[in-house]
């Protein structure tokens, strides 16, 4: 597994990930810091989208904006989060979306810690997670 940044033709497999419209996905790309996890294909000039987080920084805070994947993507992907917040000396926080088992393994598997229930989204509540910064790697 590879890990890359996103370009704007990866919107189309972001946007299944995150069952998102491929304009919404695009715009992403441009407006956060958008990493994606690779796996080689069958063709050599093509690679396999398995992932991706999208996060910005702003207070004192790294916010994960997006996370898809498998458990053990995700957990890949939250490092480039959790690096960046650790050469800054910030906290990490994400919202975790009711039923997504996957997201929720990994970010309790790298030691984000449940701090409650977050705003609901689309009708779906989620759960706040946090990472601070003292716990976060230098």
């Amino acid at each position: 597994m590879e890990i890359r940044d996103a370009v704007e033709a990866d919107a189309g497999r972001l946007a299944e990930l995150a069952d998102s419209p491929p304009d919404v996905m695009r715009n992403l790309v441009h407006d956060r810091t958008v990493r994606v996890a690779t796996a080689a294909a069958d063709d050599a000039d093509e690679a396999t989208v398995l992932g991706f987080v999208s996060y910005d920084a702003g207070r004192g805070t790294v916010h994960v904006t997006q996370l898809a994947g498998s458990s053990d993507v995700c957990e890949r992907l939250l490092e480039e989060p959790i690096a960046f917040a650790g050469r800054e000396g910030m906290a990490v926080e994400l919202l975790v979306p009711d039923g997504s088992e996957a997201v929720e393994a990994a970010v309790e598997a790298v030691g984000f810690a449940d701090t409650g229930s977050g705003p609901q989204f689309d009708g779906r509540p989620t759960v706040r997670y946090r990472l601070e910064a003292e716990r976060v790697e230098q």
